[in-house]
C-alpha cells in the first residue's frame, strides 16, 4: 500500500502564506469571477453562446454542474502543478499555475463582462 504525503510547503524555499494569496488571486478571478460571469451568460443572454467547445459540450450534457466541474478539475490539476513545483523547489512550476489562471480567469471576466453589458 502506498501512502501519500502530506502538502507542507515547509520544507520548500516558498513562503506558505506567499502560496496562499496566489491560489486566493486564483480563486477569485478564474474560480469566482469567471464561473459567476460565464454562468450569468449561458443563462440570461440570448445572444451569446459558450465559446469553448469543451465546456459548451460539458454545459449541454450536466448542466451548470458541467461548467463547474470543469473548471474545478482544472483549478485542481494546476494547484497539483504548483504543489509539485514547490517540493522540487521549481520557480516556474510553482509560480505558472496561479499566475495562469489569474490571467485567463481576469481576461474571461473582463469579457464576459462586457459582452453581457452588451
Amino acid at each position: 500500500m502506498t501512502s501519500v504525503a502530506p502538502v507542507s510547503l515547509e520544507e520548500t524555499p516558498f513562503d506558505p502564506d506567499e502560496f496562499s494569496w496566489l491560489w486566493l488571486l486564483s480563486a477569485a478571478t478564474y474560480g469566482v469571477g469567471d464561473i459567476v460571469t460565464t454562468i450569468a451568460l449561458v443563462r440570461y443572454s440570448a445572444t451569446v453562446a459558450e465559446g469553448n467547445a469543451l465546456l459548451r459540450m460539458a454545459i449541454e450534457a450536466f448542466g451548470l454542474s458541467g461548467l463547474v466541474g470543469l473548471k474545478l478539475i482544472a483549478f485542481l490539476v494546476c494547484l497539483a502543478i504548483s504543489l509539485h513545483g514547490a517540493r522540487d523547489a521549481d520557480s516556474a512550476l510553482y509560480y505558472g499555475p496561479p499566475a495562469i489562471l489569474a490571467l485567463v480567469g481576469a481576461f474571461t471576466t473582463v469579457f464576459n463582462l462586457r459582452l453581457l453589458v452588451g
